[in-house]
């Protein structure tokens, strides 16, 4: 256990900070999951829409840092190519 105040809080402020960089991951998925399940139901125009959406979440939880920027960047360019590929 922590003997310092300050390593007290610190692990406090961990504790906080893994349970709100979870809830950044699960967004993330969840976002990628939806654009997912439109590109399967087979509607293109509803797709893009999911895919737009997405990809505001999937940029936002990248700049905080959660996710590296080209995870993010390498998700978002497959998803748009399963759209594109899309009759």
């Amino acid at each position: 256990m922590a003997n310092s105040a300050q390593a007290r809080k610190r692990a406090r402020q961990s504790v906080k900070n893994r349970a709100h960089n979870a809830s950044q991951r699960t967004a993330f998925r969840t976002a990628v999951k939806k654009v997912l399940k439109a590109v399967e139901a087979g509607d293109k125009n509803a797709a893009q829409e999911v895919y737009r959406q997405s990809v505001k979440v999937l940029d936002r939880i990248a700049d905080k840092g959660v996710f590296h920027k080209n995870k993010a960047a390498r998700h978002k360019s497959r998803l748009a190519a399963k759209i594109k590929a899309m009759a």
